[in-house]
Protein backbone atom coordinates (compact mmCIF):
# COMPACT_ATOMS: atom_id res chain seq x y z
CA UNK A 1 0.00 0.00 0.00
CA UNK A 2 1.04 3.41 -0.73
CA UNK A 3 1.95 5.52 2.11
CA UNK A 4 0.58 8.81 2.40
CA UNK A 5 1.34 9.93 5.94
CA UNK A 6 -1.00 11.16 8.31
CA UNK A 7 -1.93 14.28 10.16
CA UNK A 8 -3.94 14.28 13.35
CA UNK A 9 -7.52 16.20 13.82
CA UNK A 10 -7.69 15.46 17.61
CA UNK A 11 -7.57 11.83 18.51
CA UNK A 12 -7.97 10.93 14.78
CA UNK A 13 -5.32 10.37 12.20
CA UNK A 14 -6.24 11.05 8.26
CA UNK A 15 -4.87 11.14 5.76
CA UNK A 16 -3.08 14.39 3.82
CA UNK A 17 -5.26 13.85 1.14
CA UNK A 18 -9.15 12.67 1.48
CA UNK A 19 -11.56 10.95 -0.29
CA UNK A 20 -14.44 12.86 -0.91
CA UNK A 21 -17.85 11.33 -1.80
CA UNK A 22 -20.02 14.34 -2.80
CA UNK A 23 -20.22 13.24 -6.57
CA UNK A 24 -22.81 10.65 -5.48
CA UNK A 25 -25.24 13.02 -5.13
CA UNK A 26 -25.17 13.92 -8.79
CA UNK A 27 -24.83 10.13 -9.38
CA UNK A 28 -27.89 9.31 -8.65
CA UNK A 29 -29.66 12.40 -9.29
CA UNK A 30 -32.83 11.71 -10.40
CA UNK A 31 -33.54 8.68 -9.30
CA UNK A 32 -30.33 6.91 -11.87
CA UNK A 33 -29.28 3.62 -11.94
CA UNK A 34 -26.78 3.05 -9.33
CA UNK A 35 -24.63 0.04 -8.30
CA UNK A 36 -23.90 0.06 -4.80
CA UNK A 37 -22.13 -2.76 -4.59
CA UNK A 38 -19.62 -1.62 -7.60
CA UNK A 39 -19.27 1.48 -5.89
CA UNK A 40 -18.05 -0.06 -2.25
CA UNK A 41 -15.81 -2.04 -4.50
CA UNK A 42 -14.33 1.10 -6.36
CA UNK A 43 -13.83 2.65 -2.68
CA UNK A 44 -12.09 -0.35 -1.31
CA UNK A 45 -9.69 0.09 -4.45
CA UNK A 46 -9.28 3.87 -3.07
CA UNK A 47 -8.12 2.28 0.26
CA UNK A 48 -5.96 -0.29 -0.93
CA UNK A 49 -4.03 2.59 -2.57
CA UNK A 50 -3.65 4.33 1.07
CA UNK A 51 -6.46 6.81 0.22
CA UNK A 52 -8.53 5.24 3.01
CA UNK A 53 -9.85 8.32 4.77
CA UNK A 54 -13.45 9.04 3.82
CA UNK A 55 -15.70 11.91 3.56
CA UNK A 56 -18.94 12.41 3.10
CA UNK A 57 -22.39 13.76 4.30
CA UNK A 58 -25.97 12.94 5.69
CA UNK A 59 -27.42 14.39 2.22
CA UNK A 60 -24.79 12.66 -0.56
CA UNK A 61 -27.12 10.15 -1.34
CA UNK A 62 -26.13 6.91 -0.79
CA UNK A 63 -22.34 7.84 0.05
CA UNK A 64 -23.37 6.91 4.04
CA UNK A 65 -24.25 3.08 2.67
CA UNK A 66 -21.46 2.35 0.60
CA UNK A 67 -19.05 4.15 2.84
CA UNK A 68 -20.11 1.66 5.51
CA UNK A 69 -19.98 -1.44 2.83
CA UNK A 70 -16.48 -0.38 2.12
CA UNK A 71 -15.62 -0.19 6.26
CA UNK A 72 -17.02 -3.95 6.49
CA UNK A 73 -15.13 -5.19 3.57
CA UNK A 74 -11.60 -3.89 4.49
CA UNK A 75 -11.95 -4.98 8.27
CA UNK A 76 -13.06 -8.80 7.36
CA UNK A 77 -10.26 -9.02 4.93
CA UNK A 78 -7.92 -7.66 7.41
CA UNK A 79 -7.04 -4.69 6.21
CA UNK A 80 -6.88 -1.36 8.13
CA UNK A 81 -10.02 0.46 9.27
CA UNK A 82 -10.26 3.40 7.03
CA UNK A 83 -11.13 6.94 8.81
CA UNK A 84 -14.75 8.23 8.85
CA UNK A 85 -16.07 11.64 8.38
CA UNK A 86 -19.65 12.30 7.84
CA UNK A 87 -21.36 15.20 8.20
CA UNK A 88 -24.88 15.97 9.49
CA UNK A 89 -26.78 18.63 8.13
CA UNK A 90 -30.11 19.44 10.55
CA UNK A 91 -32.69 22.10 9.61
CA UNK A 92 -32.51 24.67 12.28
CA UNK A 93 -35.05 24.08 14.88
CA UNK A 94 -34.61 22.92 18.84
CA UNK A 95 -32.01 20.60 19.34
CA UNK A 96 -32.93 18.69 22.19
CA UNK A 97 -31.04 15.83 23.47
CA UNK A 98 -33.28 13.48 21.95
CA UNK A 99 -33.41 15.24 18.51
CA UNK A 100 -29.41 15.51 18.74
CA UNK A 101 -29.15 11.36 19.53
CA UNK A 102 -31.43 10.38 16.70
CA UNK A 103 -29.60 12.46 13.91
CA UNK A 104 -26.26 11.17 15.47
CA UNK A 105 -28.11 7.49 15.48
CA UNK A 106 -29.01 7.73 12.00
CA UNK A 107 -25.60 8.65 10.91
CA UNK A 108 -24.18 5.31 12.48
CA UNK A 109 -27.05 3.24 11.34
CA UNK A 110 -25.96 4.54 7.92
CA UNK A 111 -22.53 3.65 8.01
CA UNK A 112 -23.30 -0.05 10.39
CA UNK A 113 -20.89 1.40 12.91
CA UNK A 114 -21.00 1.82 16.51
CA UNK A 115 -18.46 5.10 16.64
CA UNK A 116 -17.63 7.71 13.76
CA UNK A 117 -14.46 9.01 13.67
CA UNK A 118 -15.33 12.90 12.66
CA UNK A 119 -18.93 13.95 12.81
CA UNK A 120 -19.03 17.45 11.05
CA UNK A 121 -21.92 19.58 11.78
CA UNK A 122 -23.19 22.48 9.44
CA UNK A 123 -25.90 24.71 10.40
CA UNK A 124 -27.75 26.58 7.85
CA UNK A 125 -28.67 29.78 9.24
CA UNK A 126 -26.84 31.65 12.44
CA UNK A 127 -29.73 33.31 13.24
CA UNK A 128 -31.48 30.08 14.64
CA UNK A 129 -29.17 30.29 18.31
CA UNK A 130 -29.60 26.29 18.41
CA UNK A 131 -26.93 25.53 17.19
CA UNK A 132 -24.94 25.57 20.17
CA UNK A 133 -27.38 23.40 21.92
CA UNK A 134 -26.90 20.91 19.57
CA UNK A 135 -22.67 21.13 19.65
CA UNK A 136 -22.93 20.60 23.37
CA UNK A 137 -25.04 17.33 22.98
CA UNK A 138 -22.92 16.05 20.17
CA UNK A 139 -20.15 16.75 22.80
CA UNK A 140 -22.03 14.54 25.83
CA UNK A 141 -22.17 11.84 23.29
CA UNK A 142 -18.47 12.09 22.28
CA UNK A 143 -18.03 11.16 26.00
CA UNK A 144 -20.73 8.04 25.37
CA UNK A 145 -18.59 6.38 22.76
CA UNK A 146 -21.03 7.55 19.72
CA UNK A 147 -18.17 10.12 18.17
CA UNK A 148 -14.61 10.67 18.44
CA UNK A 149 -13.89 13.93 17.30
CA UNK A 150 -16.24 17.06 16.43
CA UNK A 151 -15.93 19.00 13.51
CA UNK A 152 -17.60 21.69 11.37
CA UNK A 153 -18.63 22.26 8.44
CA UNK A 154 -18.74 25.54 6.50
CA UNK A 155 -18.60 28.26 9.63
CA UNK A 156 -17.20 31.21 9.14
CA UNK A 157 -14.49 33.38 11.22
CA UNK A 158 -16.46 34.55 13.65
CA UNK A 159 -19.13 31.89 14.52
CA UNK A 160 -16.21 29.50 14.80
CA UNK A 161 -14.67 31.89 17.50
CA UNK A 162 -17.32 32.24 19.54
CA UNK A 163 -18.05 28.46 19.15
CA UNK A 164 -14.68 27.95 21.11
CA UNK A 165 -15.05 30.53 23.26
CA UNK A 166 -18.20 28.94 24.17
CA UNK A 167 -15.80 25.54 25.45
CA UNK A 168 -16.92 23.52 22.57
CA UNK A 169 -14.08 21.45 21.55
CA UNK A 170 -13.78 21.33 18.16
CA UNK A 171 -11.11 19.74 15.75
CA UNK A 172 -11.39 20.92 11.89
CA UNK A 173 -13.84 22.92 9.58
CA UNK A 174 -14.68 22.05 6.45
CA UNK A 175 -14.35 24.95 4.02
CA UNK A 176 -13.99 25.35 0.15
CA UNK A 177 -10.25 26.58 0.05
CA UNK A 178 -8.29 27.20 -3.78
CA UNK A 179 -6.46 29.09 -5.75
CA UNK A 180 -9.25 30.97 -6.66
CA UNK A 181 -11.25 30.98 -3.53
CA UNK A 182 -8.90 32.07 -1.17
CA UNK A 183 -11.24 33.01 2.00
CA UNK A 184 -9.88 30.45 4.06
CA UNK A 185 -6.07 32.11 4.08
CA UNK A 186 -6.43 34.83 5.91
CA UNK A 187 -8.69 35.52 9.12
CA UNK A 188 -10.06 31.95 9.12
CA UNK A 189 -6.49 30.75 9.24
CA UNK A 190 -5.28 33.09 11.37
CA UNK A 191 -7.53 31.81 13.86
CA UNK A 192 -6.77 28.37 13.35
CA UNK A 193 -3.46 28.91 13.93
CA UNK A 194 -3.89 30.17 17.18
CA UNK A 195 -6.66 27.58 18.31
CA UNK A 196 -5.01 24.28 16.95
CA UNK A 197 -8.45 23.48 14.64
CA UNK A 198 -7.81 22.31 11.58
CA UNK A 199 -8.71 23.10 7.92
CA UNK A 200 -10.11 20.89 5.68
CA UNK A 201 -10.34 21.81 2.27
CA UNK A 202 -12.25 20.95 -0.18
CA UNK A 203 -13.15 22.46 -3.72
CA UNK A 204 -9.42 22.69 -4.19
CA UNK A 205 -9.83 21.60 -7.79
CA UNK A 206 -12.86 23.54 -8.42
CA UNK A 207 -14.97 21.04 -10.04
CA UNK A 208 -12.23 20.18 -12.11
CA UNK A 209 -11.14 23.26 -13.50
CA UNK A 210 -8.26 23.36 -11.92
CA UNK A 211 -6.74 20.69 -14.03
CA UNK A 212 -5.11 20.18 -17.02
CA UNK A 213 -7.73 19.24 -19.25
CA UNK A 214 -9.26 23.39 -18.96
CA UNK A 215 -5.59 24.86 -19.69
CA UNK A 216 -6.40 27.22 -22.85
CA UNK A 217 -9.73 25.97 -23.41
CA UNK A 218 -12.62 27.97 -24.78
CA UNK A 219 -15.27 29.09 -22.15
CA UNK A 220 -18.33 25.94 -21.60
CA UNK A 221 -21.70 27.05 -22.53
CA UNK A 222 -23.61 24.03 -20.78
CA UNK A 223 -22.44 22.51 -17.52
CA UNK A 224 -24.36 19.59 -16.90
CA UNK A 225 -23.24 18.78 -13.06
CA UNK A 226 -23.77 20.12 -10.47
CA UNK A 227 -20.49 20.31 -9.63
CA UNK A 228 -19.09 21.65 -12.46
CA UNK A 229 -21.78 24.71 -12.06
CA UNK A 230 -21.20 25.64 -8.46
CA UNK A 231 -17.06 26.04 -9.07
CA UNK A 232 -17.73 28.23 -12.48
CA UNK A 233 -19.74 30.46 -10.46
CA UNK A 234 -16.66 30.78 -8.49
CA UNK A 235 -14.71 31.29 -11.81
CA UNK A 236 -17.24 34.43 -12.42
CA UNK A 237 -16.92 35.55 -9.00
CA UNK A 238 -13.18 36.05 -9.12
CA UNK A 239 -12.74 37.80 -12.72
CA UNK A 240 -14.09 35.43 -15.03
CA UNK A 241 -12.44 33.37 -17.71
CA UNK A 242 -9.38 35.40 -19.39
CA UNK A 243 -7.84 35.77 -15.91
CA UNK A 244 -8.53 32.40 -14.71
CA UNK A 245 -6.74 31.26 -18.05
CA UNK A 246 -4.18 33.53 -16.88
CA UNK A 247 -3.51 31.46 -14.08
CA UNK A 248 -4.36 28.33 -15.80
CA UNK A 249 -1.04 28.92 -17.56
CA UNK A 250 1.06 29.70 -15.42
CA UNK A 251 -0.07 26.57 -13.48
CA UNK A 252 0.25 24.24 -16.80
CA UNK A 253 4.22 25.84 -16.57
CA UNK A 254 5.23 25.67 -13.21
CA UNK A 255 3.28 21.72 -13.41
CA UNK A 256 5.75 20.82 -16.76
CA UNK A 257 8.73 22.16 -14.90
CA UNK A 258 7.80 19.53 -11.46
CA UNK A 259 7.13 16.39 -14.34
CA UNK A 260 3.49 16.50 -12.48
CA UNK A 261 -0.29 17.52 -13.07
CA UNK A 262 -2.09 20.77 -13.10
CA UNK A 263 -4.04 19.81 -10.62
CA UNK A 264 -1.06 18.64 -8.28
CA UNK A 265 0.12 22.15 -8.23
CA UNK A 266 -3.64 23.70 -7.05
CA UNK A 267 -3.32 21.33 -4.08
CA UNK A 268 -0.09 21.45 -3.63
CA UNK A 269 -0.87 25.37 -3.18
CA UNK A 270 -3.71 24.78 -0.50
CA UNK A 271 -1.86 22.33 1.59
CA UNK A 272 1.40 24.59 1.86
CA UNK A 273 -1.24 26.54 4.08
CA UNK A 274 -0.18 25.69 7.87
CA UNK A 275 -4.13 25.56 8.97
CA UNK A 276 -4.72 22.93 6.46
CA UNK A 277 -4.65 19.56 7.39
CA UNK A 278 -5.71 17.48 4.11
CA UNK A 279 -7.46 18.48 1.04
CA UNK A 280 -10.73 16.65 0.02
CA UNK A 281 -10.57 15.01 -3.33
CA UNK A 282 -13.83 14.12 -5.13
CA UNK A 283 -14.52 11.16 -6.52
CA UNK A 284 -16.61 9.47 -9.27
CA UNK A 285 -17.16 5.99 -8.00
CA UNK A 286 -16.96 3.57 -10.83
CA UNK A 287 -16.47 6.58 -13.49
CA UNK A 288 -13.15 7.56 -13.42
CA UNK A 289 -10.49 8.17 -10.71
CA UNK A 290 -6.97 9.61 -10.26
CA UNK A 291 -5.33 8.27 -7.36
CA UNK A 292 -1.80 7.68 -9.18
CA UNK A 293 -1.85 11.44 -9.94
CA UNK A 294 -3.19 12.40 -6.72
CA UNK A 295 -0.35 11.40 -4.65
CA UNK A 296 2.40 13.00 -6.28
CA UNK A 297 1.18 16.02 -5.13
CA UNK A 298 3.02 14.83 -1.51
CA UNK A 299 6.48 15.12 -3.44
CA UNK A 300 5.65 18.21 -4.91
CA UNK A 301 7.56 21.64 -3.43
CA UNK A 302 7.49 24.86 -4.77
CA UNK A 303 10.67 27.24 -5.40
CA UNK A 304 10.62 30.71 -4.81
CA UNK A 305 10.06 31.34 -8.84
CA UNK A 306 6.95 29.11 -8.52
CA UNK A 307 5.70 30.91 -5.49
CA UNK A 308 6.19 34.24 -6.82
CA UNK A 309 4.62 33.76 -10.72
CA UNK A 310 1.29 32.08 -8.86
CA UNK A 311 1.22 35.37 -6.35
CA UNK A 312 1.64 37.47 -9.71
CA UNK A 313 -1.19 35.46 -11.47
CA UNK A 314 -3.31 35.84 -8.18
CA UNK A 315 -3.12 39.42 -8.32
CA UNK A 316 -5.25 39.90 -11.74
CA UNK A 317 -8.24 37.32 -10.07
CA UNK A 318 -10.48 39.15 -7.35
CA UNK A 319 -11.49 37.93 -3.82
CA UNK A 320 -14.30 35.79 -3.27
CA UNK A 321 -16.16 38.21 -1.09
CA UNK A 322 -17.65 37.05 2.62
CA UNK A 323 -16.59 34.68 4.88
CA UNK A 324 -16.16 31.18 4.46
CA UNK A 325 -19.67 29.38 4.08
CA UNK A 326 -21.32 32.14 3.35
CA UNK A 327 -22.42 30.86 -0.31
CA UNK A 328 -24.46 27.92 1.79
CA UNK A 329 -26.43 30.92 3.77
CA UNK A 330 -27.44 33.60 1.04
CA UNK A 331 -29.19 32.17 -2.02
CA UNK A 332 -28.48 30.77 -5.10
CA UNK A 333 -27.52 27.75 -2.73
CA UNK A 334 -25.58 25.46 -5.18
CA UNK A 335 -24.18 22.74 -3.27
CA UNK A 336 -22.89 19.70 -4.22
CA UNK A 337 -26.67 18.08 -4.02
CA UNK A 338 -28.23 20.69 -5.99
CA UNK A 339 -29.41 24.19 -5.70
CA UNK A 340 -31.16 24.39 -1.93
CA UNK A 341 -32.57 27.78 -1.90
CA UNK A 342 -35.73 26.08 -0.99
CA UNK A 343 -34.83 26.04 2.39
CA UNK A 344 -35.42 29.44 2.46
CA UNK A 345 -38.91 28.92 1.76
CA UNK A 346 -39.21 26.22 4.54
CA UNK A 347 -37.64 27.23 7.43
CA UNK A 348 -40.09 28.78 10.00
CA UNK A 349 -39.33 32.49 11.62
CA UNK A 350 -36.85 31.97 14.58
CA UNK A 351 -39.25 34.15 16.44
CA UNK A 352 -42.79 33.55 17.45
CA UNK A 353 -44.89 36.57 15.47
CA UNK A 354 -48.00 38.07 17.36
CA UNK A 355 -50.59 40.11 17.27
CA UNK A 356 -50.93 43.29 19.41
CA UNK A 357 -54.78 43.35 20.68
CA UNK A 358 -54.97 47.05 21.41
CA UNK A 359 -53.38 48.12 17.60
CA UNK A 360 -54.46 46.16 14.99
CA UNK A 361 -51.97 47.93 12.76
CA UNK A 362 -49.11 45.87 14.71
CA UNK A 363 -47.11 43.21 15.15
CA UNK A 364 -44.38 42.02 17.49
CA UNK A 365 -42.02 39.23 18.30
CA UNK A 366 -40.97 37.42 20.68
CA UNK A 367 -37.16 35.88 21.31
CA UNK A 368 -38.33 33.72 24.71
CA UNK A 369 -36.05 35.50 26.75
CA UNK A 370 -36.90 36.13 30.28
CA UNK A 371 -36.33 39.79 29.92
CA UNK A 372 -39.58 39.70 27.65
CA UNK A 373 -41.89 38.52 30.16
CA UNK A 374 -40.46 39.73 33.22
CA UNK A 375 -40.40 43.68 31.95
CA UNK A 376 -43.37 43.33 29.62
CA UNK A 377 -41.68 44.44 26.28
CA UNK A 378 -41.35 42.80 22.56
CA UNK A 379 -38.06 41.62 20.96
CA UNK A 380 -39.24 43.53 18.23
CA UNK A 381 -42.81 45.39 17.02
CA UNK A 382 -43.80 46.42 13.03
CA UNK A 383 -45.55 49.01 12.39
CA UNK A 384 -46.46 49.63 8.79
CA UNK A 385 -43.15 49.19 6.92
CA UNK A 386 -40.83 49.83 9.88
CA UNK A 387 -39.29 47.25 12.78
CA UNK A 388 -37.79 48.54 15.78
CA UNK A 389 -35.43 45.99 17.56
CA UNK A 390 -35.70 46.61 21.68
CA UNK A 391 -32.43 46.65 23.05
CA UNK A 392 -30.94 43.35 22.74
CA UNK A 393 -27.88 41.03 24.82
CA UNK A 394 -26.19 37.26 24.27
CA UNK A 395 -29.00 35.55 26.10
CA UNK A 396 -29.55 31.86 24.56
CA UNK A 397 -33.02 30.71 24.67
CA UNK A 398 -32.12 28.99 28.48
CA UNK A 399 -31.49 32.27 29.90
CA UNK A 400 -28.08 32.03 29.71
CA UNK A 401 -25.29 34.91 29.19
CA UNK A 402 -23.60 33.55 25.89
CA UNK A 403 -20.01 34.21 25.58
CA UNK A 404 -18.90 36.04 28.85
CA UNK A 405 -16.81 38.39 29.37
CA UNK A 406 -15.97 38.67 25.36
CA UNK A 407 -17.97 41.96 24.04
CA UNK A 408 -17.10 40.70 20.32
CA UNK A 409 -18.81 37.33 20.79
CA UNK A 410 -21.60 38.82 22.44
CA UNK A 411 -21.74 41.54 20.15
CA UNK A 412 -21.83 38.51 17.08
CA UNK A 413 -24.50 36.43 18.81
CA UNK A 414 -26.63 39.79 19.66
CA UNK A 415 -26.63 40.68 16.09
CA UNK A 416 -27.92 37.45 14.74
CA UNK A 417 -30.52 37.62 17.06
CA UNK A 418 -31.71 40.95 16.00
CA UNK A 419 -31.52 39.94 11.94
CA UNK A 420 -33.73 36.90 13.49
CA UNK A 421 -36.11 39.64 14.79
CA UNK A 422 -36.40 41.78 11.49
CA UNK A 423 -36.92 38.74 9.40
CA UNK A 424 -39.25 37.06 11.86
CA UNK A 425 -41.14 40.23 11.11
CA UNK A 426 -40.85 40.26 7.29
CA UNK A 427 -37.95 41.84 6.83
CA UNK A 428 -34.31 41.26 5.62
CA UNK A 429 -30.77 42.34 6.67
CA UNK A 430 -30.55 44.85 4.05
CA UNK A 431 -33.24 46.66 5.69
CA UNK A 432 -31.87 47.46 8.51
CA UNK A 433 -31.28 51.25 8.86
CA UNK A 434 -29.84 52.39 12.54
CA UNK A 435 -27.76 49.96 15.13
CA UNK A 436 -27.05 51.75 18.79
CA UNK A 437 -24.16 49.90 20.61
CA UNK A 438 -23.79 50.28 24.69
CA UNK A 439 -20.56 49.09 25.77
CA UNK A 440 -19.25 48.87 29.22
CA UNK A 441 -15.76 49.06 28.08
CA UNK A 442 -15.92 51.24 25.61
CA UNK A 443 -11.91 50.82 24.67
CA UNK A 444 -12.47 47.48 23.74
CA UNK A 445 -14.30 49.11 20.55
CA UNK A 446 -12.60 47.52 17.96
CA UNK A 447 -13.42 43.74 18.00
CA UNK A 448 -16.76 44.94 18.80
CA UNK A 449 -16.72 47.36 15.50
CA UNK A 450 -14.82 44.51 13.15
CA UNK A 451 -18.12 42.15 13.97
CA UNK A 452 -20.59 45.32 13.06
CA UNK A 453 -18.40 45.15 9.43
CA UNK A 454 -18.67 42.40 9.07
CA UNK A 455 -22.64 41.56 9.30
CA UNK A 456 -23.22 44.89 7.93
CA UNK A 457 -20.45 45.82 5.46
CA UNK A 458 -22.32 46.05 2.53
CA UNK A 459 -25.84 47.28 4.09
CA UNK A 460 -23.86 50.33 6.46
CA UNK A 461 -26.62 51.68 8.55
CA UNK A 462 -26.19 54.36 10.91
CA UNK A 463 -24.50 53.71 13.82
CA UNK A 464 -24.02 54.92 17.82
CA UNK A 465 -21.77 53.31 20.25
CA UNK A 466 -22.07 54.32 23.65
CA UNK A 467 -19.94 53.93 26.37
CA UNK A 468 -21.72 53.01 29.57
CA UNK A 469 -21.41 52.17 33.32
CA UNK A 470 -23.15 48.95 33.86
CA UNK A 471 -25.79 47.07 32.19
CA UNK A 472 -28.47 44.46 33.91
CA UNK A 473 -26.99 41.10 33.57
CA UNK A 474 -23.27 39.52 33.11
CA UNK A 475 -23.09 41.54 29.77
CA UNK A 476 -20.48 43.20 28.39
CA UNK A 477 -22.56 44.84 25.45
CA UNK A 478 -26.20 45.68 24.33
CA UNK A 479 -27.70 46.55 20.63
CA UNK A 480 -30.73 47.82 19.13
CA UNK A 481 -31.96 48.58 15.77
CA UNK A 482 -34.16 49.81 13.80
CA UNK A 483 -35.53 48.30 9.94
CA UNK A 484 -37.40 50.04 7.04
CA UNK A 485 -39.17 47.24 4.98
CA UNK A 486 -38.75 47.94 1.26
CA UNK A 487 -43.03 48.18 0.22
Amino acid sequence: MVELGQVQLGSVSVRPILTGLWQMADQERDGKPYDLDAAAEALVGYARDGFDSFDMADHYGSAEIVAGMAYRALVEAGAPAPTILTKWCPPPGPMDPATVRRGVEERLERLGLDCVDVLQFHWWRYASPEYLDALEQMMRLREEGLIREIGLTNFDTGHLRLILRQGIEIVSNQVCFSLLDRRAAHEMSALCEETGVRLLAFGTLCGGFLSGRWVGQPEPADIPDWSGMKYKRVIDVAGGWVPYQRLMAVLDRIARKHDVSVSNVASRWVLDHAAVAGTIVGARLGEREHRADNIRVLGLAFDQDDRAAIAEALEALAMVPGDCGDEYRKPPFLTASGDLSHHLDTLPPVHAVHPVPARPDRTRSDSGSPWEAAAGFSRGVRVGNRILVSGTTATDPHGNCVCPGDPEGQALYTLDKIIATVVSLGGKPEDIVRTRIYMKDPERWEGVGKVHAHVFGDVLPANTLIGISSLVGPYEIEIEAEAEVDQ
